[in-house]
């Protein structure tokens, strides 16, 4: 789809599923170079699965697997051109009924993970004289607030703020930092918000996603390529004078 794209190193963290899945095949097509890491994968040295497609396991929450894999990646004369951070975890409780613990571990991923991506993979871009593109898939909880998620609303609001302050930092550098807002979108983890959140509200997970449906202008929840392609487009050359932003991808249901 963009030329300019082919041979970009991309790392995709989060990558076994839902949105990350997506973005994994949306730079595949594009024939860009991609690193997927995830929490679910058993290799930890780059496994390559095609010529263009190597797995690595990483636990984004682990400061040391992320320091590891980025100076695994320049030995490997693989530092990213473009980085996605698409890893999260959500919790499901009112906020007087959750555990700390839930609290954390929340925040040990979305937040201090995202830190950790950007932290490491930005300084790997300066050192190699990179021009790259960071996209960290946040939430347009990062925007609003919903009951029952206080944890996840909580971090995701926090990324929004990395971010911000990233893309001031590593402009004089031309890496431009920018965040997705990803509305209601049809992945593993929103089906099983509708079963646990309808569980605390009384309502079946049905219930939940008429009711999800009902508050989008569009009349539809999103997929998880509605979320690549907007990922897409932050990493071509149309972009270009793009950092710090927060994009929603809702079908209108957040429009600030």
């Amino acid at each position: 789809m963009f030329p300019e794209l082919k041979n970009k190193i991309v790392l995709v963290i989060g990558s076994s599923q839902g949105i990350g899945k997506a973005v994994v095949e949306t730079f595949l097509n594009s024939l860009s170079v991609v690193i997927a890491a995830d929490i679910t994968y058993d290799c930890d040295k780059l496994q390559t699965i095609d010529k263009r497609y190597f797995q690595i396991h990483l636990d984004i929450s682990r400061e040391t697997e992320v320091s590891e894999l980025s100076q695994q990646l320049i030995e490997n004369k693989m530092v990213p051109d473009i980085l996605v951070d698409v890893a999260g975890i959500s919790t499901m409780d009112f906020l007087v009924n959750s555990q700390t613990s839930d609290f954390e571990k929340t925040f040990q991923v979305n937040t201090r993970g995202t830190y950790f991506a950007m932290k490491y993979f930005t300084k790997a871009m300066i050192d190699h004289n990179k021009k790259g593109r960071i996209i960290v898939i946040a939430s347009q909880a990062g925007k609003n607030g919903y009951r029952g998620m206080s944890a996840y609303v909580a971090s995701k609001h926090a990324v929004l703020g990395l971010i911000k302050t990233a893309a001031i930092e590593t402009a004089p550098n031309q890496i431009l930092i920018n965040a997705v807002c990803p509305g209601i979108i049809e992945t593993e983890m929103k089906q099983r918000e509708r079963v646990e959140g309808g569980a605390l509200r009384g309502m079946s997970a049905e219930a939940v996603r008429q009711e999800d449906i009902s508050q989008v202008p569009l009349k539809r929840t999103g997929t998880p390529q509605d979320v690549a392609n907007v990922v897409l487009f932050l990493a071509s050359p149309l972009s270009s004078y793009m950092t710090g932003q927060a994009i929603n991808v809702t079908g209108g249901m957040t429009m600030h």
